[in-house]
């Protein structure tokens, strides 16, 4: 048993040593403390969390304290004694500028002062690793103004296509005024480069290059890019300079079209772009395109410049003196003209030309019929789709900045790691939340400026950015002052010493030793002087130089290099090393920084993160419904959804009908293979059978199966199975022998009823009888009644009388 005494000092005892267990703790997750930062500078950057106590040492703050005392926690400085207004710890802010409404309609009196975005300017202080956020807000506009350029293959292989579109400028825009009440229309064309070995330059060809061309032995020399028709509303100028169109001929398949998209784009005076407008340039062809450096093949070594290059004939003059452009420049360009280019190509380069898309931000892609009798649809469905979205990009961004978005579309729903929204109606209104971190501190007095804007608008949003390294208490630096021994400057509480001297004041030299300064230079009794990486003088550690980083601390315990990897590179690369530990940039979290919380990549074509079938980590899916793989966790042959989902690629792909089909959303979302076939053989064990009613009643079947390539595969029937159709006459036959068969029975029936009844009431009244003739015959009491009456007889003779008595 303990004695009452004894428990008491136990406990107290117990308690003493939790206490300094979770101070020691406490410290070693105190970042600020531990950074070992000298000036008020250097504490800023260690953490937005980080303050510094410019206060001077006195009785109420620094007593028994070390020179890295002065940054730790706000809270903590002030327990410590530090006056309020003696710490420095500056936060981020942000502060609009220029916030006018967003518009409602874009034709009409304000067509010039429509607003698509708001804010419009927004001013940024950043603290280095002290996160701020604004909130944009999008909205596409009713009844915008639309620029259609049409830029049309004129190769020889485009010749029907050309036929079809000669009366298209009016059909077309009674389209586009459906949506649209103001639309200008434009056209120009290319070939490809009038040189070998792109063209023919044989003589002979030279006018004439389908001389000996025996389908089609006249056209016109090639050429590279040609403007025809400035973007006006006179649509019958457009059918007019279609009409007098002729094809031409080059030698190789590709033809040389991003020319001709690149001049389209910064030509802007010649082709009438409007600043308020919708800009859309239309890109019909039948083949792939040059790209950079395919130029060299005809000897063109000059990268192109992105220039405009249009002579007197508003020709491009420098297609034989300049390579193709690359796709980085052509997105470039087309962007910062607020061109959306959509690729009218045939159904055998939809798949090269989707992939282009992917590079050149603000394109779409649609499928051209083999003679182009589809491409008003098309540009209708393709303005409906690029209206259908908003996507933000950002201009000029900073390096030490980091930005990330969070959209919340029309369901509300917040989606981080967006910065895009589909399936929209036109006049929707939606918002994105920017994060903007800073990274580091630039050269003092930088200020950096960025645009935020939505792809295809002329709209953005400008932000200028300041940063917050400096502290106040610079401004009270005192030079050669006696707090330093008149051999520093003293600035926000601390002495900076001249070469050669050290110390909290300069009291000290340099190669100066001694015990009593040694024991400062230890952590605790029994390590090592300076952590084995420093050297003690003057009651302060100097930290060794190392080829692998920097080493630092009070006792040489940290260092910016001794932290977790991933593939070799410290902190994956999206993180900075701070004594041992990564410090994630904004977007990046986890041991090494390796997992991105960007959930961009983990969104599948519908528009669902992993498709609603798992969750996103490290922007990857992580599937969670049963059978679900894939990058987007799109594919899942056993899911309860499976054949619903693939329904309506079906429908849409197969019988052009179904929900996809009137959003235009089809050739998105269904990249499925499917394949056609009169029987469906269902004997298949990885295969799924699927079958639904279509509107006729009809029922449609189809096999879905995943192959180990990673694609799906869908295997219908070519038309749903439908039962044949009856004969009216057959029916109608039917029906009155029914009625007649069943009058038959009935009758039938009532007959052979009263048949037996009838025969029953006959045995009965012949039991009767029977038993009356026994009576009569065989009863001796029975008398036979007999009856008597007088009898009178008249005789008339001769018209007298006579009763039979005398008279």
């Amino acid at each position: 048993m303990w004695r009452p005494w004894q428990l008491v000092y136990r406990t107290a005892f117990g308690c003493m040593v939790l206490e300094i267990f979770i101070h020691n703790v406490a410290q070693g997750l105190n970042v600020c403390m531990s950074g070992s930062a000298t000036s008020c500078e250097e504490c800023l950057l260690i953490s937005p969390s980080c303050a510094w106590c410019a206060q001077e040492v006195g009785h109420e703050f620094g007593r028994a304290r070390t020179l890295t005392s002065r940054c730790d926690l706000s809270q903590n400085l002030q327990k410590r004694g530090c006056e309020a207004h003696n710490i420095e710890s500056p936060s981020s802010t942000t502060m609009v500028v220029k916030s006018e409404p967003l518009s409602s309609k874009g034709s009409g009196p304000t067509q010039y002062d429509v607003i698509q975005i708001m804010p419009q300017k927004i001013s940024l202080s950043l603290r280095p690793g002290d996160q701020t956020s604004f909130e944009v807000q999008v909205r596409q506009v009713e009844d915008y103004p639309v620029d259609l350029y049409y830029l049309m293959d004129l190769s020889l292989s485009m010749k029907d296509d050309l036929d079809t579109i000669r009366n298209l400028g009016t059909k077309l825009a009674d389209e586009m005024r459906k949506l649209t009440s103001n639309f200008r229309l434009g056209f120009g064309s290319f070939v490809d480069k009038n040189m070998s070995p792109f063209s023919y330059t044989a003589t002979k060809y030279q006018d004439n290059p389908c001389n000996g061309y025996k389908l089609f032995p006249n056209c016109v020399p090639s050429f590279g890019f040609r403007h025809l028709l400035s973007l006006t509303d006179k649509v019958d100028r457009f059918n007019e300079e279609v009409q007098k169109q002729m094809v031409s001929r080059n030698r190789d398949a590709p033809e040389g079209g991003f020319d001709a998209i690149l001049q389209a784009a910064v030509c802007k005076e010649r082709i009438g772009w409007r600043k308020e407008a919708f800009h859309l340039l239309v890109f019909a062809t039948d083949d792939v395109p040059h790209l950079a450096l395919d130029g060299k093949l005809g000897g063109l070594v000059q990268p192109h410049d992105g220039e405009c290059h249009m002579n007197e004939k508003n020709e491009y003059s420098s297609s034989t003196k300049m390579d193709y452009p690359s796709l980085a420049l052509l997105g470039e360009k087309l962007a910062e003209n607020n061109i959306y280019l959509i690729f009218a190509v045939t159904k055998r380069l939809y798949v090269i030309y989707k992939n282009f898309t992917a590079l050149i931000p603000g394109t779409t892609v649609e499928i051209l019929d083999q003679d182009s009798k589809n491409i008003i649809q098309l540009i209708v469905n393709a303005y409906n789709n690029i209206r259908s979205k908003v996507e933000l990009t950002v201009w000029d961004q900073p390096e030490d900045l980091s930005l990330s978005f969070t959209a919340t579309c029309q369901d509300g729903q917040p989606l981080p790691g967006l910065r895009k929204c589909a399936d929209l109606k036109i006049g929707d209104t939606v918002s994105f939340n920017v994060s903007v971190d800073a990274r580091g501190c630039p050269a003092p007095g930088t200020q950096q400026r960025f645009t935020i804007k939505p792809v295809g608008f002329k709209d953005r949003l400008e932000v200028s950015v300041d940063y917050r390294c400096d502290c106040g208490c610079t401004d009270w630096t005192q030079a050669n002052s006696s707090r330093c021994s008149s051999i520093g400057q003293y600035t926000c509480g601390t002495c900076r010493c001249d070469p050669g001297y050290l110390g909290a004041r300069c009291e000290c030299q340099e190669g100066e030793a001694g015990s009593k300064y040694l024991s400062a230079c230890r952590e605790e009794e029994g390590k090592q002087i300076c952590g084995g990486r420093g050297e003690c003088s003057c009651n302060q550690c100097l930290c060794y130089e190392s080829e692998f980083g920097k080493i630092y601390g009070t006792f040489c315990e940290c260092d910016d290099f001794s932290c977790a990897r991933h593939k070799g590179i410290l902190c994956s690369g999206h993180g900075e090393c701070h004594c041992g530990e990564c410090k994630c940039h904004a977007g990046y979290i986890g041991d090494n920084c390796n997992c991105s919380m960007d959930t961009s990549s983990c969104v599948s074509d519908d528009g669902k993160i992993c498709s609603g079938r798992g969750s996103c980590a490290c922007g990857h899916c992580q599937c969670t419904e049963p059978g679900a793989f894939g990058d987007t966790c799109e594919k899942c042959p056993t899911c309860p959804d499976a054949c619903g989902t693939k329904r309506e690629c079906i429908e849409c792909r197969l019988f052009d009908s179904g929900r996809l089909s009137d959003n235009q959303t089809c050739q998105r979302l269904c990249k499925d293979e499917i394949i056609t076939v009169e029987t469906l053989k269902t004997d298949d064990p990885n295969a799924v059978l699927c079958l639904y009613k279509t509107e006729n009643e009809c029922v449609m079947k189809f096999m879905y199966s995943e192959h180990a390539n990673g694609m799906s595969v869908l295997t219908a029937l070519k038309e749903p199975e439908c039962g044949a159709a009856p004969d009216a006459m057959t029916v109608l036959l039917a029906v009155v022998g029914s009625i007649l068969l069943v009058g038959i029975v009935l009758l039938a029936i009532w007959k052979l009823v009263i048949t037996v009844h009838d025969r029953r009431e006959f045995a009965r009244f012949q039991s009767a009888r029977c038993r009356a003739r026994y009576e009569m015959a065989s009863n001796p009491v029975y008398k036979q009644h007999i009856s008597s009456h007088p009898i009178e007889t008249d005789f008339i003779m001769y018209g007298k009388s006579y009763n039979g008595a005398a008279h």
